[in-house]
């Protein structure tokens, strides 16, 4: 077990953030599902610029999860074409502001276009140095989670590894976010309390944070409220 001191907490590295509340957004102001998802990208963007502009070093955003395929057609592809454009658009832009863009979560059921527009966005971008933005599309943290158990029995089962071998770093080391440092604080938007299927490993100290604001809504100024709402906590980490 990783031993952990309780810390006075400083500025968060790594933020991740449940971009929840679009399709609540357009309803309200009388527009089409995807009309908020558009929005909901435009305010990824500001996230992103706020993170560069307050030093976050990693940003981490549930875009898509596997429930998510359960919504109506149209909008799941809507969403994916909104993705895969964003893809394509802001590749030089990212790389040239120094921002790394990793993907993760299961690429075998996303269109063929959105997945090379995700490869040549992950390589476009592969030497930026000043933040490592984490997009998790077809995301689920429970899948993520019995893939890991999976790959590691096989290692039992091939004797590459003893059961007694299986620690925490084992474990991480297998999670589609392997070699990413746990977050130190999970935000979510809309005004649910809930982690809804992400990142349950890795937010097992981290601290929350929810603001009723929609994520259409986000900017600079949610996330320095996020910030210094972590700024005034103590991390206790269980002790």
């Amino acid at each position: 077990m990783i031993e952990r001191a309780p810390v006075t907490t400083g500025r968060p590295r790594h933020i991740a953030i449940i971009m929840d509340g679009n399709r609540r957004w357009a309803r309200t102001h009388g527009l089409p599902a995807l009309e908020g998802h558009r929005r909901g990208i435009a305010a990824l963007e500001r996230a992103v610029d706020a993170g560069l502009r307050t030093g976050i070093a990693m940003l981490t955003v549930y875009a898509f999860s596997e429930e998510n395929w359960s919504r109506e057609r149209g909008e799941v592809f809507g969403l994916f074409g909104l993705a895969e454009s964003f893809a394509r658009e802001k590749a030089a832009e990212l790389a040239a502001r120094g921002v790394r863009v990793r993907i993760i979560g299961r690429r075998d059921r996303l269109p063929r276009g959105v997945v090379e527009a995700f490869r040549t966005l992950e390589t476009r971008t592969a030497g930026g140095t000043a933040m490592l933005l984490t997009i998790a599309v077809d995301y689920g943290a429970r899948t993520e989670l019995r893939d890991a158990c999976r790959a590691l029995a096989r290692e039992v089962a091939d004797g590459r590894i003893a059961p007694e071998q299986i620690d925490e770093a084992a474990i991480a080391a297998k999670l589609w976010t392997a070699g990413l440092p746990d977050p130190d604080l999970v935000v979510r938007t809309g005004g649910e309390l809930r982690l809804s299927n992400f990142l349950l490993y890795q937010s097992a100290y981290a601290e929350l944070w929810s603001t009723p604001e929609p994520w259409p809504e986000f900017d600079g100024a949610t996330l320095d409220r996020a910030v210094d709402a972590f700024t005034s906590r103590e991390r206790r980490y269980g002790r």
